[in-house]
Formats: structure tokens, sequence, C-alpha cells
């Protein structure tokens, strides 16, 4: 009875928690979460998020982003496929293809490419639905 509690217990400590590539690390390779997850540092990968997505200022994502919803404030090179709200703001630096439910885009981003919006926009690309399913 006791054990079963601190098992629920357990679940939604990893469930909720976040995890964070700190400013000065690098990583190589792709990256699947269920939890949050805040770039400080560089990524050279995808990352595959069931939660929310943060690149902090100083942050680097050279790949695709797939999530539920980010906020963008350093540098992505790569697609981003977002089910929920797509925040871009600050200093951010987007080059590549922007797939989002919902996109906010403040004036100090720079943004080049495409932008796609609906919340049926994975279905009606058959390019983006192959990386979703990878």
């Amino acid at each position: 009875m006791f054990k079963s509690k601190s098992n629920a217990a357990n679940n939604e400590t990893l469930v909720g928690s976040a995890s964070i590539i700190g400013a000065g690390t690098v990583i190589t390779g792709n990256i699947e979460s269920s939890g949050d997850i805040r770039i400080d540092g560089v990524l050279k990968g995808n990352v595959n998020c069931k939660a929310k997505i943060l690149v902090g200022p100083e942050g680097v994502v050279e790949g695709d982003i797939i999530g539920q919803q980010a906020d963008i404030l350093g540098t992505v090179t790569g697609r981003i496929k977002m089910n929920g709200l797509l925040h871009l703001h600050g200093k951010a630096n987007v080059e590549g293809d922007i797939h989002a439910a919902k996109l906010q885009i403040e004036t100090t981003v720079n943004f080049n490419g495409q932008c796609h919006m609906g919340a049926n926009i994975v279905e009606l690309n058959p390019d983006m639905a192959a990386v979703v399913n990878e």
C-alpha cells in the first residue's frame, strides 16, 4: 500500500520534471522526452518532446524540433513543428520552415523560411508527417 504511493509520486516527478542542456554543453544526437526541455547549450540533432521546449537566448539547435509548445529565444537551424503555440521572441534566429497550430513572432526575431499554420498541418504536408513518424 505505501509502496504504490511512493511509486505514484516518483512517476509524477518524472513526468513533471524538466531536462536542461546547460550553457557550454554540446550534445550530438537526437533527444526524445515526455517532460519539458530547456536548451541553453548546443544540440546537433533533433528534438521530439511531448511537453514544452525552451531554447534560451544562447541556445542553439541544429536539427528539427517537434513538440506541443515552444518558446524560442536562441538559434534554430531546421524545421519546427508544434501542435500548439510556437512563440519566437527576443533575438531569436530561425532558419527553416515552421509548421504550427498557433504562432507568435516579435519584431526583434529573424525568421527565414516558410510558415504553415493550422491544426491539421501535418496531414496536409506528407514531408512533415514523415518527420513526425520517425
